[in-house]
């Protein structure tokens, strides 16, 4: 075997179970199995029947020296490796090439072949490199499926950006199989590299409150907990011990992380206190600014008119969490969802509030941050320095947060 750089070096002796899927990108599979094992991995292939129109089980079975598993209903395969061992075999799942087909698939647990039953089966990290039309990819059905994979743990590489088979340009070419591979081999260093808030503890608020006007009707807001869950995944991946207090979303947990439900803003408060001590302390909650007081029967029409609901001011969680004490967390980060004048409103929400860095972003019905995957933010905090983060998917906005909460604690900057 060729010397090995010290780069990628983290592959050597890792077993990878590459799943080929059928797009035109399964041509350039050869060439990964080839970059893969030349870095010290080995690597058994699952080929779909799409897959199999592009390259042939005899080319991979040549380049990777083991058996390429296509059926599942094969009593031979299934006698000597089972899908549940198979997804279970390796260190690592990789698909690639990642078709739309088989993300929607993917993201809704269908198993009606050998490749998505083994990744349904599988209790191994599982990433994809997407391939694709510039349409297909763009969709918002895709960027759904993978908003809702990375919300599960899923690692995604690439894709890139350029000429594609079909006479298009834009996003949605495989990542080549070179890069793929030091990506791979990134990812296994990074996991094995020291985590740099694992001696942190972390509260997270996400989602929207619901204040009740009665047992059937309530005042809530559009959030949909996106953001502050990909903030709460990104801090655990980063070692952190993270709680994360939710309203009512329609989100998967976030592996690795303590989930507290909740559904008022009171009762957000509460379980916030109730986690303190913490080290970090990010709200990225939309909390109903205000609520009633609840009748105990349904509101019906008498012919009199509209009730009148009394509306009072909800506890402010931010500036509670943010004033002086002796649990104050020593970095408070607070989100300031604008519609207009966004950076000046953020400004001084954060002056008002005490927090330590504010983020802000604009909800604006246009944008589609409410309810999308996709986010524009500016970042202020308390010595002056702003930086902005424009249109990123939520969850690498997140990814950019927890590296900058990591580099605050590393370097002690306020």
């Amino acid at each position: 075997m060729p010397t090995v750089p010290s780069s990628v070096q983290s592959l050597i002796g890792r077993r990878v179970l590459l799943i080929v899927a059928g797009g035109i990108a399964a041509f350039k599979t050869p060439d990964l199995v080839r970059r893969l094992r030349e870095r010290g991995a080995s690597v058994r292939v699952v080929l779909t029947d799409g897959g199999a129109q592009f390259v042939t089980p005899l080319t991979l079975q040549a380049v990777s020296e083991d058996t390429v598993y296509r059926d599942l209903w094969s009593l031979t395969d299934e006698s000597a490796m089972g899908h549940i061992q198979l997804s279970r075999s390796a260190d690592v799942v990789l698909v690639a090439p990642a078709t739309a087909h088989i993300l929607a698939r993917m993201a809704h647990g269908l198993a009606d072949d050998l490749a998505t039953t083994v990744l349904l089966a599988t209790d191994k990290p599982v990433l994809v490199a997407p391939a694709m039309n510039v349409r297909m990819f763009e969709h918002p059905a895709t960027q759904a499926n993978l908003a809702l994979l990375a919300s599960r743990g899923v690692g995604i590489i690439g894709p890139d950006e350029g000429a594609m088979a079909c006479g298009e340009y834009g996003p949605g070419r495989m990542a080549e199989p070179l890069a793929i591979a030091d990506h791979l081999a990134g990812w296994f260093a990074a996991r094995e590299a020291p985590k740099p808030l694992a001696s942190r503890h972390a509260l997270v608020t996400s989602g929207p409150t619901y204040e009740p006007i009665d047992p059937v009707r309530y005042i809530a807001n559009r959030s949909s907990g996106k953001q502050g869950h990909a903030v709460a995944a990104s801090l655990a991946a980063l070692g952190a011990r993270v709680t994360l207090v939710s309203g009512p979303v329609r989100l998967p947990d976030p592996p690795g992380v303590d989930v507290v439900a909740v559904e008022t803003a009171a009762e957000m408060l509460a379980a916030c206190r109730a986690a303190l001590p913490a080290d970090i302390f990010v709200a990225a909650a939309a909390v109903a600014d205000w609520r009633v007081e609840a009748a105990g029967q349904k509101l019906k029409k008498d012919g009199g008119g509209p009730p009148t609901l009394a509306l009072s001011e909800n506890p402010d969680i931010l500036a509670s969490l943010s004033a002086p004490s002796p649990d104050r967390p020593a970095l408070v980060i607070g989100f300031a969802a604008e519609t207009n004048d966004i950076v000046a409103y953020a400004r001084a929400k954060r002056l008002r509030k005490g927090c330590d860095w504010i983020v802000a972003n604009d909800v604006s019905p246009a944008t589609g941050t409410f309810g999308g995957d996709r986010n524009s933010v500016y970042v202020i905090r308390a010595d002056g320095t702003e930086e902005a983060w424009e249109n990123l998917a939520k969850t690498e906005v997140a990814r950019r947060l927890a590296d900058a909460i990591s580099n605050h604690f590393e370097t002690g900057k306020k």
